[in-house]
């Protein structure tokens, strides 16, 4: 990870990466609404779980703003989005792109860099969510700690709204490339396999109902609240 700029650099960089996040997240929604025959491809699929980790930058955004005041809900705010974080992305969406994605590319000889680069911040982001499931297992952030934490969070966003986005425009076109629209068929039932084998009844709708449930913890579910002047 580039901490090129410090803490700083950090806080500065997370402001305008909550935007595009949105904007972004916005996008995937919409290709998402509309898809061919009445099915979500797999890639799209793909992009809309990408909003689904936009969203948890936004609450992770806004509980490292709140931390350091020490309100006593935010540590639970954490915890969970760590969890989500666990559950849906490390153990569900990066897993569909360690074992369909990234290999397929591979063998074909296409982005090989970009997927060595995005294997290694899969793998540092699951040692930042570690450390803040860790230090919020208590249910509780001791004020020691919190100075740490905010920095994993911070790490984490600094991260991801690049990843993702490298993913949504580089990435996942790509791979849609290399399929038929019956071979994609095929991979979107593979892919609806996955989600009923790793997460279980409850799927991406669950997962997106505990991050909404997140945002009304901190009072961020209004879109609005983004709009400037607001």
């Amino acid at each position: 990870m580039d901490n090129r700029d410090g803490d700083e650099g950090r806080r500065t960089f997370l402001a305008g990466a909550a935007g595009a996040g949105l904007a972004l997240a916005a996008r995937g929604a919409h290709a998402a609404s509309a898809p061919k025959g009445g099915e979500i491809p797999p890639t799209e699929d793909l992009m809309r779980e990408h909003g689904v980790l936009r969203r948890i930058l936004l609450v992770y955004q806004e509980a490292a703003r709140r931390l350091p005041a020490g309100e006593p809900s935010v540590a639970n705010v954490v915890a969970g989005a760590a969890n989500v974080v666990r559950r849906f992305v490390e153990g569900y969406h990066e897993k569909l792109e360690e074992n369909f994605v990234f290999p397929k590319l591979e063998h074909a000889g296409k982005l090989t860099d970009l997927t060595t680069i995005l294997r290694t911040q899969h793998a540092a982001g699951r040692k930042l969510t570690e450390a803040i499931l860790a230090a919020t297992k208590s249910g509780t952030i001791a004020t020691a700690a919190r100075g740490g934490v905010v920095a994993d969070i911070e790490s984490f966003v600094y991260m991801y709204a690049p990843h993702a986005a490298w993913e949504d425009t580089e990435l996942f076109p790509a791979y849609r490339g290399l399929f038929s629209e019956a071979e994609l068929d095929k991979l979107g039932d593979k892919f609806e396999e996955q989600e009923h084998k790793l997460l279980g009844g409850g799927g991406f709708e669950g997962s997106l109902r505990d991050v909404g449930d997140l945002e009304q913890e901190l009072g961020i579910h209004n879109l609005a609240r983004y709009t400037p002047g607001k």
